[in-house]
């Protein structure tokens, strides 16, 4: 085994990772990060100004490359090459992995939404899911604290579900577009409110990061450092402490224990060499993706740990939640032949719908419990293999055609809140290993009668918004059934590691330290209580902030 020289080994270079190596650096630790991926700079490897014209099928996205040739994720996507996964009968789940430095965050939508109170105590208002083990104010002032280290553009509405920021924390919002105002008039019609959308997109310099100059998409990567990725900030921060090491290539296979049960290393395979290595730990922060830490944990089976480490509740793997997704959209004859000028901004919508509903759910006007919110998709694009409307013909009238309808689509994608269910959940399959020598995840998956409820009542929204625009509909609404996306497709899959205030029905306490093993954490979404409706990213990152704070002065004061 190695010579302990390190405080802290962290697993995985992502949101949550890279948060909690950042701040224990700064706190005055060292650290040694482990990545499965390979290294990766966004500064060198990025193509912000490549066209769709000069990739292979305009651009579009294959089984390689979900996303589109120029995705961000450049090892990686709902399949990895030797890493499979299998799925349990009559279930479909896709599970996206990133293997590279800084992990999802190199290809993430930035959306940074807060949690609200509403989102922190759902089973005291309705009974269902469970609560955090604390309040929107116990974190409030930690999300104060990432928003200035991020960087967030947004502003303060004042609605119940947008929690406000303190003055000068966040960065002006880019102003909306055309289509984006038009989507906003028709729902204040309905009484619907929209808002800035806040987004890890820097609008004003900060650090050695440039402000957006609104030209690129984000999801290929920023090579300037104005959209967030923990490769172009946390990471480099923390290393210019002198007290990180970061070990790409580092697949990790399990978490050790000494004869006592008590953890004591970790073993992992140095992908190019394909060499075992066993490293001493003090203390290891699990933040490799909520499934891919609660795949280490499951593995990590002991005669001390007979279902995995830390799963003495039986609740590592279980109470997987991604959000909901459906999209709908349409035509919209009042925006053809107007003129074209630059509408990129920050390459996700300026606003969206945020959701509205927690007092018709007070009064039971709804049939389904949690909420969902819009993100709007509309204006004029960097053309690709598809540019939207019905293309019928040949030569110049073809082209006359996608002139008309070039801008002239306004979607609406759904996302939504899904409450922990007993049909969803992951398990190892002993019969599969990756090339590694690993076995491999197994998920089992099935969407309840009330994410199809609240998708059914999505679909009867977004068609009321686009009819208020003018658009016109001659088919009937798609079944929830068959809109709803696959379990996994969203990318926002949390819960299987979920902290609580009771060992028996959660692995980790409000800090991520799991109950049975108290220098093992978790920082990373598996802790998750519940699953709102917005992007888990923030929140991520605010609770890696916070519990390593908490961490470090358990390890200043020889706790730990």
């Amino acid at each position: 085994m190695s010579e302990l020289n390190y405080d802290v080994i962290v697993v995985g270079s992502g949101a949550g990772g890279a948060m909690a190596a950042y701040t224990l650096t700064k706190l005055g630790h060292k650290v040694l990060m482990l990545e499965a991926g390979r290294d990766y700079d966004p500064k060198t490897e990025t193509p912000m100004f490549n066209t769709n014209g000069d990739a292979p099928l305009m651009g579009s996205g294959n089984v390689d490359k979900d996303f589109g040739f120029y995705d961000a994720t450049v090892d990686g996507g709902w399949t990895v090459p030797d890493e499979p996964y299998t799925t349990g009968p009559d279930s479909e789940f896709l599970w996206w992995r990133a293997r590279m430095l800084g992990g999802r965050t190199n290809h993430w939508g930035r959306y940074s939404l807060r949690f609200s109170k509403h989102d922190f105590k759902g089973f005291t208002r309705d009974g269902l899911g469970a609560d955090w083990p604390f309040e929107y104010d116990d974190i409030s002032p930690w999300y104060d604290k990432t928003e200035e280290l991020v960087g967030i553009c947004g502003t303060n509405t004042g609605l119940d579900d947008m929690p406000d920021s303190p003055e000068g924390v966040l960065q002006p919002p880019p102003k909306p577009r055309i289509p984006e105002l038009l989507v906003s008039a028709a729902a204040k019609k309905l009484g619907i409110p929209t808002a800035p959308m806040h987004r890890a997109v820097l609008t004003r310099p900060k650090d050695d990061r440039q402000a957006c100059f609104y030209a690129t998409s984000c999801i290929r990567g920023c090579s300037i450092g104005a959209a967030f990725q923990t490769t172009t900030s946390l990471l480099p921060m923390a290393k210019a402490s002198g007290r990180l090491t970061i070990i790409t290539d580092a697949m990790v296979k399990a978490v050790n224990v000494d004869d006592k049960g008590k953890v004591n290393a970790i073993t992992y395979i140095d992908k190019k060499t394909k060499q075992t290595h066993k490293l001493d730990a003090k203390v290891i922060i699990l933040a490799a993706s909520a499934c891919e830490s609660a795949r280490i944990l499951l593995n990590s089976k002991s005669e001390s740990h007979p279902q995995g480490l830390a799963n003495s509740s039986g609740h590592v793997g279980k109470n997987i939640m991604d959000s909901t997704g459906v999209s709908f959209g349409a035509h919209i004859p009042a925006l053809e032949g107007r003129p074209k000028y630059n509408e990129d901004g920050h390459t996700a919508n300026h606003l969206f719908i945020p959701w509205w509903g927690h007092k018709k759910q007070e009064n039971k006007e709804l049939d389904f419990p949690r909420g969902y919110h819009f993100e709007i998709g509309s204006g004029f694009r960097a053309p690709g293999s598809w540019v939207g409307g019905d293309l019928d013909g040949y030569g110049k009238p073809l082209k006359e055609i996608a002139k008309q309808a070039y801008g002239t689509y306004v979607g609406l994608a759904l996302r939504g809140e899904m409450l922990p269910n007993a049909g969803s959940y992951m398990e190892i399959d002993e019969e599969v290993k990756d090339k590694w020598g690993i076995p491999v995840v197994k998920f089992h998956w099935k969407w309840s009668e009330h994410e199809l409820k609240q998708v059914d009542h999505g679909l009867k929204t977004a068609k009321k918004i686009l009819e208020t625009m003018g658009a016109s509909f001659t088919k009937p609404l798609p079944k929830a059934e068959d809109a709803i996306l696959k379990g996994g497709q969203i990318i926002h899959e949390v819960g299987s590691t979920r902290m609580g205030a009771n060992p028996k029905e959660s692995v980790t306490n409000q800090w991520g330290q799991t109950w049975d093993c108290d220098n093992v954490f978790v920082m990373d979404g598996g802790v998750f209580a519940s699953n709102p409706h917005k992007n888990c990213t923030l929140t991520i990152m605010t609770l890696a902030m916070r519990n390593s704070t908490w961490l470090s002065k358990q390890l200043v004061n020889g706790v730990l």
